[in-house]
């Protein structure tokens, strides 16, 4: 959903309220801990944020009155000892509902996409922007430049042409600068994707290096930790670009990618049993959005075995 853009100062305010709430949970703290709180708290917009992130924690404990198994479950401290255990395992069932909830990056990001979502926004500057699912991004805009930060998974990116404003998109690792131009970019696990549909972009790492590449349309260039920025790429861009349809189109890619881009679209997690088996290649069109079909793919394609167990998938041989 979208919202209101945030500031680096709010960003900030926002993620230490995120810590301050799970510290606060703990079963002991000191006194100059508990000060430290007060002082931060007594800020107004610090204690807004605060009882904003309580609600998003309040929100996720909802999930455990909708579990009967959950929601019946007694702990009966016989001791001390035991009391101090099943207070820190409460603290950890709400910091973990915390973060199964999204928490942290709800309290980060400007715009984001759930589970088989894909929103499409038009930014201030008139650029235009669609998320892949489960996917993040935070705007960090002034009068000198256009920063779009990439925080979790992919987007497309049209681009408004501005003269004095230059516009990058952000990862982790990498930054994507626009010369008037639309292009989408992959966040993944390893690696980092760049594909340039008009114009060209210009993909440079964020570690300080002078390496840099310049992508020209209908290209497409991958970075990754071991191999840092590789060579500009032919590629069907109508064929990189198939999330936005649904689909996802693969030559010779790992089932540990192919297994990824349909986590997007899962609302729980998926397991590969084996690195051998997460390396095994596959080659197809599939509905990413259609997780039943996608699965059917995967054991037609592969000749493996899937096990769906409530928020958990299990793809073995």
């Amino acid at each position: 959903m979208a919202r209101k853009q945030l500031t680096s100062v709010e960003r900030k305010r926002n993620q230490e309220a995120a810590d301050w709430l799970l510290r606060n949970r703990e079963t002991a703290q000191t006194d100059t801990e508990k000060a430290a709180f007060r002082r931060w708290h007594d800020d107004p917009e610090n204690g807004r944020i605060y009882k904003a992130a309580e609600t998003l924690l309040g929100d996720a404990s909802l999930a455990i009155q909708s579990d009967s198994g959950l929601r019946d479950l007694k702990i009966k401290p016989t001791n001390k000892v035991t009391a101090v255990v099943s207070s820190a395992v409460a603290v950890m069932a709400l910091g973990s509902l915390f973060f199964m909830f999204d928490g942290p990056m709800r309290l980060r990001a400007d715009l984001i996409s759930a589970a088989g979502e894909m929103p499409l926004m038009t930014l201030e500057d008139g650029s235009k922007i669609q998320l892949n699912a489960s996917s993040a991004v935070a705007f960090d805009y002034d009068f000198n430049r256009r920063i779009v930060r990439l925080l979790r998974g992919q987007a497309f990116f049209e681009v408004a042409a501005d003269a004095h404003r230059p516009f990058s998109v952000e990862t982790k690792n990498t930054r994507v600068t626009a010369l008037g131009t639309a292009f989408d970019v992959r966040a993944g696990d390893t690696e980092t994707d760049v594909t340039v549909t008009q114009h060209a972009v210009v993909v440079e790492p964020r570690n300080g290096s002078q390496q840099h590449v310049e992508v020209n349309e209908g290209e497409q260039v991958s970075w990754s930790a071991a191999t840092g920025i590789g060579p500009a790429r032919k590629i069907d861009s109508d064929t990189a670009l198939a999330w936005r349809r649904g689909q996802l189109s693969v030559d010779n890619a790992p089932l540990s990618y192919v297994a990824e881009e349909i986590g997007r679209h899962f609302s729980g997690r998926i397991v590969i049993a084996s690195n051998a088996l997460a390396n095994r290649r596959v080659s197809g069109t599939l509905s990413v959005n259609d997780t039943d079909a996608a699965l059917s793919f995967l054991r037609t394609a592969l000749n493996v075995q899937t096990y769906k167990i409530g928020p958990l998938i299990m793809i073995r041989d």
